[in-house]
């Protein structure tokens, strides 16, 4: 999949919705849920992340012969 040049300008940053969340209205086992479903976003990305990685090792692998 070809990178569109402009791509990064409309991304949203990495953050927008995670970070400033209004907790004072939560209960407790909302605030608990909350911090499992980021916990689960953080191994999606952990994963993705390693996904990446093994795929620029192979790559570069490749163009060192």
């Amino acid at each position: 999949m070809a990178r569109d040049a402009d791509d990064e300008f409309t991304r949203s940053p990495p953050l927008v919705g995670l970070t400033g969340r209004d907790l004072g209205p939560m209960s407790v086992d909302e605030l608990l849920a909350y911090i499992v479903a980021l916990e689960q976003e953080i191994s999606r990305v952990r994963n993705d992340i390693a996904a990446k990685q093994r795929h620029r090792s192979g790559a570069e692998s490749i163009f060192r012969r």
